[in-house]
């Protein structure tokens, strides 16, 4: 079974720069593959394998005078965006077949339905790949092909050699006011743990006032730090409705809010796991 373990890195101002130009290179290469892709869809011709894509948007790519930045990268997470954008068609193609959870698709109805593969933004979460050969684990540091080492707190102990990890930039507005924090995940293989079969079984509601309440009526009360957190949270929210939308303290509040937002996801996560 394979499982993700999430932690925070620091990377330094020129580690920092390196990484922007990752996530850029990484983005164009998803956003030409998938308007060639269109184009094909458009001209009722197949969509071109995931070897052709890597030949054309990356290996050919690197050779012209508008892209031969992408050799400055390594070459590891610009092939991970393409194999990622051939399994979101191969999803996308399920769903059509109600194959996929959901309601089916039905191509005709729009040029980019619901569940389709679509352009990648430098406004949003900001993501790269690497596998085996272009990363390496330290006590301390995570080194990543043409990145460098990065410093990183082991908030917990990895339970074997990871398969892969994604260097991840998470944006959450302006970073002048709210500081831009990265982490990486690693995707490592566990083995599950195997629990005595029982005839009975039980329902767990989680809410906020009460944090778990079992089916047998058990009740387990929110920790008193995220009940102070909530309240904080709605105080945040309250202010923020109060703000002319589009002004600099309305921008403020809302990263403040994304902000908050976070550390509670992140106090939910470690009560619930």
């Amino acid at each position: 079974m394979k499982a993700r373990f999430k932690y925070r890195i620091y990377p330094t101002p020129g580690q920092k720069y390196r990484l922007a130009k990752l996530f850029g290179c990484v983005r164009v290469v998803w956003n030409d593959s998938l308007a060639c892709c269109q184009e094909k869809y458009q001209l009722g011709e197949n969509k071109p394998t995931n070897s052709e894509l890597q030949k054309q948007f990356i290996t050919q790519s690197k050779k012209t005078e508008d892209r031969e930045w992408l050799s400055e990268v390594s070459a590891i997470p610009l092939q991970q965006s393409l194999n990622d954008l051939n399994q979101a068609y191969q999803n996308f193609f399920k769903s059509t077949k109600g194959q996929q959870k959901g309601r089916p698709i039905k191509p005709p109805d729009c040029f980019v339905p619901r569940n389709a593969p679509r352009f990648k933004s430098r406004k949003s979460k900001q993501t790269a790949r690497f596998t085996k050969g272009g990363f390496k684990v330290g006590q301390h540091k995570v080194y990543l092909a043409k990145i460098g080492k990065l410093k990183i707190v082991w908030s917990r102990e990895l339970p074997a050699a990871p398969s892969s990890v994604t260097v991840i930039k998470d944006c959450r507005g302006d970073s002048r006011i709210a500081p831009t924090r990265y982490f990486l995940s690693f995707v490592v293989e566990i083995q599950p743990e195997v629990l005595p079969k029982t005839d009975s079984s039980v329902g767990i509601d989680l809410g906020i006032k009460t944090f778990a309440t079992f089916s047998d009526g058990t009740k387990v009360d929110a920790p008193k730090p995220l009940k102070k957190r909530i309240k904080k949270l709605r105080k945040l929210s309250k202010s923020l409705s109060h703000k002319t939308k589009g002004s600099k303290r309305y921008e403020k509040a809302r990263v403040r809010v994304a902000k908050f937002h976070a550390k509670l996801k992140d106090t939910l996560v470690r009560l619930s796991t």
